[in-house]
């Protein structure tokens, strides 16, 4: 990928290819210059105009001129010994004048690689096992920001990138509480004629804000859905998640119920277990009834050990709570999260370097 513009001028990152159809028309070019823009910028992956070959010079100029391609900056990057790279990424200032740094996790495998990615700076979800939610809410990002995440880390790996990319939204932030700009992200990394990952190859994770699940489940282009339950009952989730106060389980799980599979797709239930808290058998019982008819699978998630007053679950809980929902006809898989040496495993992205880089 080539520098990325340095101007002032309006950044095109994020732009949808009806949105750079307009612009290039307002500049009095003919309506395909957008869709070559977008192509060039996001099927190509170029940041910089004078790379797109596909525009005529005299429009490359103007562009430099009028126009830019600002991608986040790469503040601070740490590889973890197990090959994922965390990324605290400096973000532009907004119209309220807030800056905001987010972190991105890079997660190389034999056949592929999964880039998790930031919706908002911070969280103001507040789960109380996951360290981001310390940061309260800073801002939301906007499309471009989000976007933008993917193709730095792309470009930063992109001597041995594998054929087929994942994209998880399951960083920082609440990817419902900021829709908007979420599926407008989307709408360019899932279109084919853009940055072309398959839907079946996105997941966005949520607490569990059930009007963001009823409006994305109306969308016509959406990635698979996750919901963070790590509870077996209310009393339990109201503890740990107070979102749960306000869209308990069994609104949460009757939105789930009405969601519109598609026909290759599951629902997935993601269970942080916490040691002592939330991994006995009875648990493990309890989460069978609670998912019973629904078309779904369980990732458990032991906890990765923080500055929070939780502890690690022993491996034998875990594989006993696995082996209970297994029994039940549940698929139940544990994932063991990367990049736990340099903060980057799930509930970790805390940017406690925030304050440094700002």
């Amino acid at each position: 990928m080539s520098s990325p513009s340095a101007n002032s001028g309006l950044n095109l990152l994020g732009k949808s290819a009806a949105e750079l159809r307009a612009y290039v028309e307002a500049l009095g070019e003919p309506a395909y210059r957008g869709a070559q823009i977008y192509h060039a910028l996001y099927a190509e992956r170029r940041s910089d105009f004078a790379a797109m070959s596909n525009l005529p010079a005299v429009l490359r100029e103007r562009l430099e001129r009028a126009a830019a391609i600002r991608l986040p900056r790469v503040a601070r990057r740490h590889e973890s010994s197990d090959g994922a790279v965390r990324y605290v990424l400096a973000l532009e200032g907004t119209s309220d004048g807030k800056p905001a740094t987010i972190e991105t996790v890079f997660m190389p495998e034999d056949d592929r690689q999964t880039i998790c990615i930031s919706t908002q700076a911070g969280c103001a979800v507040d789960c109380h096992f996951c360290l981001t939610a310390t940061l309260g809410l800073v801002r939301n990002l906007t499309a471009g920001e989000i976007v933008g995440q993917v193709m730095v880390a792309l470009a930063d790996n992109r001597a041995a990138l594998k054929p087929q990319t994942n994209i998880v939204l399951m960083g920082q932030g609440e990817p419902l509480l900021n829709y908007d700009a979420v599926v407008a992200a989307l709408g360019i990394l899932l279109d084919p004629a853009g940055m072309a990952i398959s839907p079946k190859h996105a997941t966005l994770s949520t607490s569990g804000i059930v009007p963001g699940i009823e409006r994305l489940a109306c969308e016509r282009v959406r990635p698979k859905l996750a919901i963070s339950l790590n509870a077996s009952s209310d009393e339990q989730r109201n503890q740990i998640m107070p979102i749960n106060r306000k869209y308990p389980l069994e609104k949460l799980l009757d939105a789930c119920r009405r969601y519109p599979l598609r026909p290759w797709e599951h629902l997935t239930f993601e269970y942080v277990l916490l040691g002592g808290f939330n991994d006995s058998p009875d648990d493990a019982r309890r989460v069978v009834k609670l998912l019973a008819n629904l078309r779904a699978k369980v990732n458990l998630i032991p906890w990765n050990p923080g500055e929070l007053p939780y502890e690690k679950p022993a491996a034998e809980r875990v594989e006993e709570f696995r082996q209970i929902l297994t029994d039940k006809g549940m698929r139940a898989f544990v994932r063991i999260s990367r990049g736990q040496d340099v903060m980057a495993a799930c509930g970790q992205l805390a940017l406690a370097e925030a304050a440094a880089t700002a």
